[in-house]
């Protein structure tokens, strides 16, 4: 640990064990129990994948944990804090968004080329925000165990390596076999990388502590590692989640129902975790349509291959699904991708999620959409058209391919302006008031917005949390019980 007037000034990865370990939340954690303590600090994954992301101020995509983590530290989101992104468009192909751009498509076949296309700004990137920050708390990618993928690794021990930093180790107890993941993960490292490990983390304990004491001795025995901390099982932690959607708490008698349908290529489902801080709202998620019954909304999310997904709709009879519900008197909200795929039709005339052709869309809203190479990526902000209402906040922000017309256009959801000074009409609603198709993701994020499409649901005024407001203090529950339950002083005094 390097001081300098009393401050600590250097860095430290967080590794996993596993995917989902708990390294993102951890990560978030450490960041706002730094930032509360003074010390200027900033977050960085060297490489995700993920089909949730965010959008910087710049107009750059970087991962939604870092995001969040960047929340966690008060400040403006930067394509530095995540340089490699890589999205999945199949199960064998990924699109690779650089420093906030997309720039390349990969196969499988190629992956290993990541280092060779990436790795450079990945330094650059984590120089510039070591010369910006005090601390710089890394995220790690999957598990460094992963002995296929280590010569070309930029996201785990290639890169601690690389930069000579740090790593404290976690691993999942409630999957099971946690003293095994640990033990065989730091017994597939080599000598250097088993040594730049200064410690593990146990996480989502359930129980007596005592009854893992014969545990905890024996695995640092055994690895000659410490145990910073078990941190206990946050059942209701009402927080972003990257890698899982979330499963709904147990269903409410009398609230508003809302099903949304899991996408094979589902983009960013954390669009909808706000509304289950909200009592007054039921939400379920359903692959197939006999999963979902009596719901009030049904919302098609966004998609990073909206034509597979649309074939998918068809499919497996959700077309016929949805349009009964309409004539029943549902209402229908399409996000994103899900805005394209309520209308006539979707046409991609250069191949730019696949092969070059067009298929029929739900024929819910009368546009047409034409997917282009350019991606749109912009925050933006404005006022609701919703319910004759021209006061109504709406905030979010726009990731999407292509542009869609047609009149039901003339009819907008409501009317923003974007961080480049751009003023214009996003999205449309159905003469009948049945159908709502929007660009905007994070909608359920504004109270006001909220409270807006739950009362076009029901008819009547309802209300909604501030889920700003539900983050904050989640960030800082999370930090305290890092603080309880970990030897923080130990962690700070392994910043290098």
């Amino acid at each position: 640990m390097l001081i300098k007037e009393n401050k600590i000034k250097g860095s430290l990865m967080v590794q996993g064990t596993t995917s989902d370990a708990g390294k993102s939340l951890l990560v978030a954690g450490l960041c706002r129990v730094l930032k509360r303590k003074g010390i200027s600090v900033a977050p960085f994954k060297p490489q995700n994948m993920s089909l949730n992301s965010a959008v910087t101020p710049c107009g750059g995509e970087i991962g939604r944990a870092q995001a969040l983590q960047a929340i966690a530290c008060g400040l403006e989101l930067e394509t530095d804090f995540n340089p490699v992104l890589l999205k999945p468009t199949s199960n064998s192909q990924s699109q690779v968004i650089l420093n906030g751009k997309a720039v390349s498509q990969l196969d499988a076949s190629r992956f290993g080329n990541i280092k060779a296309l990436a790795f450079e700004s990945v330094l650059k990137s984590y120089k510039r925000l070591q010369n910006k920050y005090d601390v710089v708390l890394i995220e790690g990618a999957g598990s460094p165990a992963e002995v296929n993928l280590r010569k070309n690794d930029i996201a785990n021990m290639g890169f601690a390596e690389e930069v000579d930093c740090p790593v404290i180790l976690i691993s999942d107890i409630d999957r099971g076999g946690v003293f095994a993941h640990l033990k065989g993960t730091l017994d597939i490292l080599s000598e250097s990388e088993n040594e730049r490990v200064k410690g593990m983390v146990i996480n989502k304990f359930r129980g007596n502590l005592d009854l893992l004491k014969d545990g905890l001795d024996w695995i640092e025995e055994n690895t000659g590692k410490t145990v910073l901390g078990v941190l206990p099982y946050l059942l209701d932690l009402k927080l972003d989640a990257e890698d899982g959607i979330k499963v709904p708490q147990e269903k409410q008698v009398g609230a508003i129902n809302i099903g949304v349908i899991v996408l094979p290529r589902i983009s960013n489902h954390t669009d909808f975790e706000p509304l289950l801080a909200n009592d007054n709202v039921n939400l379920a998620y359903a692959r197939f349509p006999d999963e979902l019954e009596n719901v009030d909304l049904i919302i098609i999310p966004g998609s990073k291959s909206v034509r597979d997904d649309l074939t998918f709709l068809h499919e497996n009879l959700w077309t016929e699904w949805i349009k009964k519900h309409c004539r029943y008197g549902g209402k229908v909200l399409g996000i994103c991708g899900g805005f394209q795929i309520l209308g006539i039709k979707i046409s991609d005339p250069s191949g730019i999620e696949g092969d070059v052709g067009e298929t029929a869309g739900l024929s819910l809203l009368n546009i047409e959409t034409e997917l282009e190479k350019s991606k749109q990526l912009k925050n933006v902000k404005g006022f609701l058209k919703l319910n004759d209402s021209n006061d109504l906040v709406v905030s979010g922000y726009e990731i999407h391919c292509g542009k869609t017309k047609g009149t039901d256009l003339n009819f907008p959801f409501c009317n923003i302006s974007d961080q480049f000074g751009g003023f214009y009409n996003d999205g449309a609603i159905s003469k009948d008031n049945q159908i709502i198709g929007t660009y905007l993701h994070g909608l359920f994020e504004t109270r006001e917005t909220t409270e807006a499409i739950l009362s076009w649901i029901t008819g009547r005024e309802e209300s909604a949390e501030d889920w700003s407001a539900i983050r904050e203090s989640e960030l800082n529950r999370l930090a305290d019980m890092l603080e309880e339950n970990m030897d923080i002083e130990n962690i700070l005094s392994m910043i290098n």
